[in-house]
């Protein structure tokens, strides 16, 4: 298989297209606005997922990202869920503030968004668990997430007895180790590409996540 030479890396470029950001189609709520772009990603069929967002944490061990899914998203922030022993939910315990980036490239737009980060209630952490497919739920318990694994095999062997502690189509309940992270935003960048790299971007802000009103204004790309 062939790589590509430093020039050819060099040279990749695209051209971004004439749809632009303008003030008359923005919300004064950056979470309206939130939810008018994800419904748009949500029906673009060249997005897998389009509530994948990049989450980025400055942890005790220096800073981390991956890729994890959005599962709320109201006035108070975004929901996401996992393990709390990972090394994302440590990071968090160290540092609450993080950062996300929904990449939604096929539309040539992105949002980034910086908040702190808080556990949500266990009430709520079982409800969404109880929604969960059968095969998931027995996946939050086999994994301690972030432990190092001896091979595959121990993985599945896990999997199994939890299986059959837990049958398909009996109750499931939620291990204490798995819950939910509520991301309280300060800040939220709209991202819209656009010719000759004359990016829009927009960005509301406010001072903190128990302020109600967000100021809004442009930057230069």
């Amino acid at each position: 298989m062939s790589k590509l030479n430093r020039e050819a890396i060099s040279a990749m470029r695209k051209s971004y297209g004439e749809a632009g950001l303008p003030d008359s189609a923005l919300s004064e709520n950056p979470i309206e606005q939130f939810h008018q772009w994800m419904s748009e990603a949500a029906t673009n069929e060249f997005i897998v997922e389009a509530n994948a967002m990049v989450l980025s944490t400055a942890g005790e061990a220096g800073l981390t990202t991956r890729t994890v899914l959005v599962k709320d998203v109201t006035e108070e922030g975004f929901t996401f869920f996992t393990n709390y022993g990972s090394r994302k939910a440590k990071a968090i315990e160290f540092n609450s503030q993080v950062s996300l980036l929904f990449p939604w490239y096929s539309m040539e737009r992105q949002v980034s968004i910086l908040g702190r980060a808080e556990k949500v209630s266990a009430a709520e952490s079982d409800a969404y668990f109880a929604t969960r497919p059968w095969g998931s739920q027995i996946g939050a318990w086999s994994s301690t997430q972030s432990d190092q694994l001896t091979s595959r095999e121990e993985l599945e062997i896990r999997y199994k007895e939890f299986a059959t502690k837990y049958p398909e189509g009996t109750p499931v309940p939620r291990p204490a180790h798995w819950g939910g992270f509520l991301v309280r935003p300060t800040t939220i960048e709209f991202w819209q590409g656009r010719y000759s790299r004359l990016h829009d971007r927009v960005i509301y802000e406010r001072a903190t996540p128990q302020e109600i009103n967000w100021s809004r204004r442009r930057l230069f790309p």
